[in-house]
């Protein structure tokens, strides 16, 4: 049976350094955060989110590198 951590606010300090090494360890992780760098590094999946509603979902590669959402695509214009 795998382990599931569920992991908010994990982009600072410990916390992140903590969800670093439990991914590379092979842990299943739900991580909320702002960090993109820090979410296309650990994430093989990734769900973008606004006002509670999925606007997308996909490896990093295709939310990072090919965003189709215009909602998307402006988030990141805006944080990268």
């Amino acid at each position: 049976m795998k382990k599931v951590a569920i992991v908010t606010g994990a982009s600072k300090g410990i916390g992140k350094a903590c969800a670093i090494r439990l991914a590379k360890d092979g842990m299943t992780m739900a991580v909320v955060t702002h960090e993109m760098g820090f979410a296309r590094e650990v994430a093989d999946r990734v769900i973008f989110m606004d006002a509670g509603r999925i606007i997308e979902q996909g490896t990093p590669e295709e939310i990072f590198e090919q965003p189709k959402s215009d909602r998307l695509q402006n988030f990141l214009a805006k944080i990268l």
